[in-house]
C-alpha cells in the first residue's frame, strides 16, 4: 500500500480537490466532492462522492480507512464542501463523522444548499469537533459552479461552446463547418460535454448536421441528457439526437400527432411558448433548474446562440479559436446591430489556454443582471 504523507492543511485540501475532480462526470445532480482523512501526517482514507443515491465522499473515505485497518479517531477530515446535515437519498455525513470520532473537519466551502447552509459544520462543532471553512474555496467553487448556480439562483450554469476561425466564423454559408478546429480541441470539447448534466442544441443544427450530441472522445460512464429547441416541432423522429430515447424536445406550438410519434420513440416533448411564438428561453432555464440540471452545455448555431445571449440566458462562453481565416461566412452569434457601444455585451476572460494548435477561451458575462 502506498503511503501519502501530508505536511499541512493546504496539501491535504489539494489532494481532496483531486479526488473531487474524479467525480466530475458522475455525481450530478449532487456536487463533485472529495474527502481525505489524515492522521499523524499520513493519509489514511480517501473518497469521492458516488452517483446520486450512493455514498458521499466522507463515507467513502471512512470506508477506505476501515479497509486499511486504520483507526480514524482523532484524525482530521478535509472535505471540499461542508458535510451534509440532512436526510436526502443518504443519511447525514456529519453524523457519520461524529460517530467515527474525528477530532477536526476542514471544509473548502460552506454548502449553498438551504437544507445544509452551515448546519453541518454547526452540528460537528456542537459535538466537540474543531471545524473551519474557506480553504481553497475558489478551486472548490469552480468544480461545482453549476451546483452553486442551481442552489443560489435556481438556474443551471449555462456554458455556450463554439468553435470559430480567428476572424470569428463558425461555418460557411453552405453549412460546411467540419472541421474548423483540430482533434485536440474537439476532444477537449467532449470533456466539457461530459461534465454537463445536459447538452442543448437547436433544430437548425439538427437539420444541418444531424449530430448525436453525446460524449465520444473521452471515457465517461454517464451521458448527459439531450435537449433540442424546436419551436415548430419540425424534428425528424429518426434524427440521431433522438436515438435510444430519453431526449427532450422543447416546442412553442402543440401538435398532438407529432408529439405522439416522438413520445412513442421515447422522446419527451414540452411546450414553452413566449409572446412571439418562439420557445421561452428564460422559462426553459427555470424548468431545467427544477429538473436539477447543474451545468447546461450549449452547442448550437448562430441564431439560437444569439437568442440565448440576447435573452441573458448564458453565463459563460467556451470558445475554440483556430489559427485560420475563412472570410465572409456564418458568425458565432446572430445579434442585432448596435448604434451605441454602451449597449454591448461585456465579458471578462476567465481562462485562455492553448489546446493543440487552437486557442481555448473561457469568458464570463459581466453585464448580466
Amino acid at each position: 500500500m502506498n503511503i501519502t504523507c501530508i505536511n499541512n492543511d493546504l496539501e491535504a485540501m489539494r489532494l481532496a480537490l483531486e479526488w473531487a475532480a474524479k467525480g466530475l462526470y458522475t455525481t450530478s445532480p449532487n456536487p463533485h466532492i472529495g474527502c481525505v482523512i489524515v492522521k499523524d501526517g499520513i493519509v489514511i482514507g480517501e473518497g469521492v462522492t458516488q452517483p446520486a443515491g450512493q455514498d458521499h465522499a466522507e463515507i467513502q473515505a471512512l470506508k477506505d480507512a476501515r479497509r486499511r485497518g486504520v483507526d480514524v479517531r482523532g484524525a482530521t477530515a478535509y472535505v471540499t464542501l461542508e458535510p451534509c446535515s440532512h436526510y436526502g437519498r443518504t443519511p447525514p455525513c456529519c453524523d457519520a463523522l461524529v460517530g467515527a470520532g474525528l477530532a477536526r473537519v476542514v471544509a473548502a466551502m460552506d454548502d449553498p444548499n438551504p437544507l445544509v447552509a452551515g448546519q453541518g459544520l454547526a452540528r460537528l462543532a456542537a459535538a466537540g469537533i474543531e471545524v473551519s471553512s474557506g480553504l481553497l474555496a475558489d478551486e472548490a467553487y469552480e468544480l461545482n459552479i453549476g451546483f452553486f448556480s442551481r442552489m443560489r439562483r435556481q438556474l443551471p450554469w449555462v456554458r455556450l461552446k463554439t468553435a470559430a476561425s480567428l476572424d470569428g466564423m463558425t461555418a460557411l454559408y453552405n453549412g460546411s463547418s467540419q472541421w474548423i478546429t483540430g482533434d485536440a480541441a474537439r476532444a477537449d470539447g467532449h470533456a466539457w460535454r461530459a461534465r454537463a448534466c445536459a447538452i442543448l442544441t437547436g433544430i437548425g443544427t439538427v437539420k444541418a448536421d444531424d449530430p448525436q450530441l453525446n460524449v465520444r472522445a473521452v471515457a465517461t460512464p454517464r451521458q448527459p441528457h439531450r435537449i433540442v429547441i424546436d419551436s415548430r416541432l419540425d424534428i425528424d423522429p429518426a434524427a440521431k439526437v433522438l436515438a435510444g430515447g430519453g431526449a427532450l424536445v422543447v416546442a412553442a406550438v402543440r401538435d398532438h400527432e407529432r408529439e405522439a410519434v416522438l413520445r412513442a420513440g421515447g422522446t419527451e416533448v414540452i411546450t414553452l411558448p413566449n409572446a412571439q411564438g418562439k420557445v421561452d428561453l428564460p422559462e426553459l432555464m427555470r424548468e431545467l433548474g427544477r429538473r436539477q440540471v447543474n451545468e447546461l452545455h450549449v452547442e448550437a448555431g448562430t441564431k439560437l446562440n444569439g437568442s440565448l445571449v440576447r435573452e441573458r440566458c448564458v453565463d459563460e462562453l467556451l470558445v475554440y479559436l483556430a489559427p485560420a481565416l475563412i472570410g465572409d461566412a456564418q458568425g458565432m452569434f446572430a445579434l442585432p446591430a448596435l448604434t451605441d457601444l454602451a449597449r454591448k455585451h461585456t465579458l471578462r476572460f476567465h481562462q485562455v489556454q492553448a489546446v493543440g494548435d487552437d486557442l481555448r477561451i473561457l469568458a464570463r458575462f459581466t453585464d448580466q443582471a
